[in-house]
């Protein structure tokens, strides 16, 4: 006689992760819904840096769980949302982090270049940004854009000197989940923001993705290879883990 069939597990839904909607008070908010191989139960998060609520959930969980799930939260994600700092447009008025040290933006007819660093009546760091500026924030933009270009460009270049690994290209985008990233073709990757933090945060970060030519992994070797180039990660890490959502805040969400 043969044993009984044992039913098959069905496999998760393939495609584009679901989105759900829920309401509070008459306000209608967006969840994110991934699954996770690992998850054993349903957690919610708002993320700091563009103040995207996603629910984790197990992976042969159903959607209608996740509904009821997130339906119960709705009034946290609503405080959780109203407790994010606004964002703050590039654009006169505003103050930005340079290097860790705020700019306030100003317009001024005489400068020579769109936008530029200078100081300000009462010798405070300022923003330069001209009147002629057919985008003001885009101008502002490419500014920083360029001058992290050059800061990782030159960090870069140390320490892939110092272990002696060549690097294929670097990009600079706007990441959201991570500061930088190596392909295992050497090609580096970094978010523009970090122009924004302090000059030892965006060293370490250049330390972290150039040791990524050595190994591609995050093992204790990585470990101590990216402290030899950055011996001051530790600070640097904390610093992004305290400030580092608030980088975000700055100019239009990517």
């Amino acid at each position: 006689m043969r044993p009984p069939a044992r039913a098959v597990p069905k496999p998760p839904e393939r495609g584009p992760a679901p989105v759900l909607d829920v309401v509070h008070e008459g306000v209608t908010y967006r969840v994110s819904v991934k699954r996770v191989a690992a998850a054993r139960r349903f957690t919610l998060r708002v993320r700091s840096a563009d103040g995207a609520a996603v629910l984790t959930m197990p992976p042969r969980a159903s959607l209608k769980s996740a509904q009821a799930f997130a339906a119960r939260n709705a009034a946290w994600i609503g405080t959780r949302l109203a407790a994010l700092p606004g964002r703050l447009p590039l654009a006169p008025g505003t103050s930005v982090p340079l290097r860790g040290i705020d700019h306030r933006i100003v317009l001024d007819t005489g400068t020579l270049r769109l936008c530029q660093p200078g100081l300000g009546e009462a010798g405070e760091p300022v923003l330069r940004l001209s009147p002629r500026a057919a985008d003001p924030e885009a101008a502002v933009l490419q500014f920083l854009m360029g001058e992290a270009r050059r800061d990782l460009a030159a960090a870069v270049a140390r320490h892939a000197a110092a272990v002696g690994r060549p690097v294929a290209r670097i990009t600079l985008r706007d990441t959201r989940s991570r500061w930088g990233s190596c392909s295992s073709r050497g090609a580096l990757n970094f978010s523009w923001r970090l122009i924004l933090a302090p000059p030892s945060v965006l060293d370490y970060l250049a330390a972290h993705e150039v040791a990524h030519l050595v190994h591609m992994d995050h093992s204790e070797r990585f470990w101590q290879v990216t402290r030899g180039l950055a011996p001051a990660m530790d600070e640097a890490e904390d610093w992004l883990k305290r400030h580092g959502p608030a980088l975000h805040r700055y100019g239009a969400a990517a």
